[in-house]
């Protein structure tokens, strides 16, 4: 599945890529203020070198603002914003402290190999 578009080279070439979880990657980015969705995309490609397509985005937008995860803004111009809700701040620490586990064992595991 090809959901994203990577903005940097894996080292050596590796064909595993970047991470990409888009409803995490909205998340993330929107902890560090509104944004539209152009400007998400920017800044998700600036964080983590993933770049996510229009589809992909809005797609997690809608499912985001759907568990009311993440919430409109009145529009500027032709662009609206959103901003990420209380119960989207306490699902990215949730979810960056299970990656963070995750990252711990795996670095202990790697120490092994």
């Amino acid at each position: 599945m090809s959901s994203t578009r990577h903005v940097v080279t894996p080292p050596d070439d590796e064909a595993l890529g970047h991470y990409s979880d888009p409803p995490l990657l909205v998340l993330a980015s929107l902890a560090g203020g509104s944004k539209h969705g152009h400007a998400m995309i920017e800044d998700i490609a600036s964080l983590c070198g993933t770049r996510l397509g229009p589809g992909t985005l809005y797609g997690a937008i809608a499912r985001l603002e759907a568990r009311g995860l993440i919430e409109p803004l009145p529009p500027e111009e032709r662009r609206r914003p959103y901003r990420i809700t209380a119960a989207g701040r306490r699902m990215l620490r949730a979810q960056l402290s299970t990656l963070q586990q995750f990252v711990t064992a795996g670095t202990k595991r790697l120490r092994f190999v």
